[in-house]
């Protein structure tokens, strides 16, 4: 049975989701990163919060598939913020700048790596929410929805701006994470939360909606404004 989302409203979301970080790093876990202003703001809480980050293996859930020092780069972003402040076990990059079928296979190589070839458990899978309800760079009707054998796929052509090639995590990876966590602040986001959490029925017109692990938690981290419409 899938899990349904936890829904926490929060005063200060990314000190929140600063604090679900620096826990799953001291117990040593396989932490999956996001892209966006909202976790970039957690990752730099976290950063300050002065912790162990010697046993954490860090991943990303997706990037755009632009050069790693990009300004449009989701590792850039968590470098600058986090990653290039601390000394964890292991970083595994999304090399975006070998397309995104190639950049998608090499990521795939690298878990299979890690976890051999079972579908992986990673332990805290932090994820945002567009606002026509995306996640990772898994869009709305997109092919990629359907994906039920590949770990990472390439997608050319995004949902939104901006408008570059991007590799993602699939369904299947993201639904068997042991704690997912979506991020979500702002009025802009309100209506994707609510068609995404709000009890209607998932669907691929709201590709965050399908996501519920099958065997983890699920918790949706927002202030009041991205909140209103639940």
């Amino acid at each position: 049975m899938s899990a349904e989302p936890r829904i926490e409203v929060s005063d200060d979301p990314s000190a929140a989701v600063a604090e679900r970080l620096v826990q799953a790093a001291a117990e040593g876990r396989q932490i999956v990163l996001t892209g966006g202003s909202t976790p970039k703001t957690a990752y730099e809480k976290a950063r300050a919060l002065g912790a162990d980050w010697s046993r954490a293996t860090f991943w990303f859930g997706d990037e755009r598939c632009v050069p790693p020092d990009h300004e449009q780069s989701n590792f850039a972003m968590a470098d600058r913020a986090l990653l290039a402040h601390i000394e964890p076990a292991a970083i595994h990059r999304m090399k975006g700048e070998l397309g995104p079928h190639q950049g998608a296979a090499d990521y795939e190589r690298q878990l299979r790596a890690e976890f051999g070839q079972g579908m992986p458990q990673l332990d805290l899978l932090l994820l945002g929410l567009g606002p026509d309800a995306h996640c990772a760079s898994l869009f709305p009707g997109d092919a990629a929805l359907g994906e039920r054998e590949r770990l990472v796929v390439g997608v050319e052509v995004p949902g939104m701006a901006p408008l570059v090639p991007r590799i993602s995590f699939t369904l299947p990876l993201l639904n068997a994470a042991r704690e997912v966590v979506f991020l979500v602040s702002g009025e802009e986001k309100a209506e994707a939360v609510a068609r995404a959490f709000g009890g209607l029925r998932p669907g691929p017109d709201a590709p965050s909606s399908l996501v519920r692990p099958a065997a983890g938690s699920l918790t949706v981290v927002l202030d009041e404004a991205a909140a209103a419409h639940l």
